[in-house]
């Protein structure tokens, strides 16, 4: 798309928008404090939804992400442009970058991007990779591999997609995997492996937004009906067993295949970015010990945070933590451990040590940039009311009480994608849910449809945070790991709605959850014949 055909659909949106919203803004909100006129309306997810689909159609993210700011500063102002710009900065951009949660989390990135420096400057990850060779022989191998090790990290999926991401992209490489498929696996075992793993940063973010109930026991009692956690877990195997590929996926893969090239796009942001370091001295335990100490210390950082060290248990711990100062605290000693390590064997001096912060820091800067943008967005959209908006949807329909699992989750994957949070999306939704008369097992299974919907709308979300570190970890382009990524989870997500249909009427997981497996099976058969067909038909055509 060039830029004339692009300024003009941009303005465009911005003229309807006035068109169809100036008569909201006829009077100023009477009151003490200070809320727009459109609050808790529709226009509170107009500003997201703006974004995400600025950035499908114009495969740029900052841009996009920007514009939809600035769209959700003027709602929230009443079109005052001289407020808007002021809420855009006091309450957007300044409050983002303020919240300590947040600050956690980029502190994270920066420890965790210099961990990874100093691996490759060592030759750590030039060894694991000349080991990897020799084990795994083909592409199957390579991308279970890749699987097998995001199953492994189930403590955050934070940590997940930027470890993972970066351990096994030189041998996704070597076996000619394409960036948009290692994105992929990467984000599909991050937020779903996470969702059902009882000790994980999320699974302490559910329980502390449970109210009157054990929320570690309705959390894990709920795992079996997470149909969509589970069902991407299955997808992967059997995409990879079965060697079915389709939508914009195919193209990528092909490409990688038959040309060498894993990017596939003119726009590849990481090029030149991550050729691997010189060999240098290291060993392949010079890959495994930082991760391991990585992981440990992250670990611990979690449950100090959790309380561990005044008496309480290691579940207690973990649900009470705070995840994004356990990971900050955990990564930062594991920093200086690594290092001292290095130092201590030899291989790297410490003047080489001190200049991988810097390396670090510049490796992180296109996923803070947007991590930055995408939480300032959900800022402006919560200053909108977007929470009693979706609050007052999701109230209308529990009337419906056989049909509100698969309501749930329809409702929560619809605010997950266009809020870019899944844990803002089940903190808001779960005390609905839990206040509405169930019964036991109808009350496991609506909350399962709302992490699952949580998880699912996260998933595909392009201003989503771990959709961004995936594609970071992966030094995949963006909005290429968005578009090749939401046929795959649009598959899953629809067997997912019917698999709750059937959960409401059945309650009953051990006929849900398999019943649900040979649906997902089935759908992958008929498109894998679907494909194979085209295919044949180009083919035939070509001849």
């Amino acid at each position: 798309m060039n830029r004339k055909k692009l300024f003009t659909m941009l303005a465009f949106i911005v003229i309807m928008i006035l068109v169809f919203a100036i008569p909201a803004f006829a009077e100023e909100a009477a009151g003490e404090e200070y809320q727009s006129n459109v609050y808790a309306t529709f226009w509170s997810i107009v500003p997201p939804v703006i974004a995400i689909v600025l950035a499908l159609i114009t495969k740029e993210v900052y841009s996009s992400l920007f514009i939809g700011i600035i769209s959700g500063a003027l709602l929230y102002a009443n079109f005052n442009p001289l407020n808007a710009f002021h809420s855009m900065f006091s309450d957007g951009f300044i409050a983002s970058l303020s919240d300590s949660w947040n600050v956690g989390i980029l502190i994270f990135l920066v420890a965790l991007g210099t961990v990874v420096c100093l691996m490759n400057k060592a030759g750590g990850s030039a060894a694991y990779g000349r080991w990897a060779a020799q084990k795994i022989r083909s592409r199957k191998g390579a991308i279970l591999a890749t699987f097998g090790l995001g199953v492994l990290i189930f403590v955050d999926d934070y940590f997940n997609c930027l470890t993972v991401g970066n351990v096994m992209r030189p041998i996704t490489d070597k076996h000619r995997i394409s960036r948009a498929k290692l994105a992929y696996l990467v984000d599909a075992t991050a937020a779903p492996i996470c969702m059902i793993a009882p000790i994980s940063s999320w699974a302490a973010a559910v329980t502390g937004v449970v109210e009157g109930y054990d929320g570690l026991d309705l959390f894990i009692r709920a795992i079996p009906y997470n149909l969509y956690s589970l069902l991407t877990i299955g997808m992967i195997i059997i995409i990879t067993l079965m060697g079915i590929e389709y939508g914009p996926m195919r193209k990528h893969e092909e490409n990688a295949i038959m040309n060498g090239d894993v990017y596939t796009t003119p726009d590849r942001p990481y090029e030149g970015k991550d050729v691997e370091a010189p060999v240098g001295k290291g060993k392949v335990i010079d890959l495994i010990i930082p991760v391991l100490i990585l992981i440990v210390f992250c670990i611990l950082g979690m449950v100090y945070t959790g309380g561990i060290l005044d008496g309480a248990n290691i579940v207690d711990a973990f649900a009470n933590s705070d995840a994004s100062l356990g990971l900050s605290l955990g990564s930062c000693l594991a920093l200086i451990l690594i290092i001292i390590y290095f130092l201590v064997r030899k291989i790297l001096t410490f003047n080489e040590c001190m200049e991988c912060f810097p390396e670090g820091f510049k490796a992180m800067v296109p996923a803070i940039l947007i991590l930055t943008f995408a939480w300032t967005l959900s800022g402006m959209t919560g200053l909108l009311g977007v929470k009693e908006y979706v609050s007052s949807i999701f109230e209308g329909a529990t009337g419906l009480k056989l049909m509100l699992p698969a309501i749930v989750f329809a409702v929560a994957v619809g605010m997950s994608f266009a809020t870019g949070t899944s844990w803002g999306t089940f903190g808001i939704l779960l005390p609905i849910v839990v206040a509405v008369d169930l019964s036991p097992e109808l009350l496991i299974i609506s909350v399962s449809a709302c992490l699952a919907g949580a998880v699912c709308g996260d998933h595909c979300s392009p201003i989503s945070d771990t959709t961004i570190m995936s594609s970071t970890g992966a030094m995949c382009n963006h909005i290429n790991h968005v578009t090749t990524q939401l046929p795959y989870a649009i598959t899953v997500a629809a067997v997912s709605f019917v698999g709750y249909i059937i959960a409401g009427f059945i309650q009953s997981a051990w006929i849900v959850l398999p019943l649900s497996i040979l649906m997902m099976f089935g759908v992958l058969v008929v498109i894998k014949l679907v494909v194979a067909n085209r295919s044949y038909a180009a083919a035939k055509a070509k001849a």
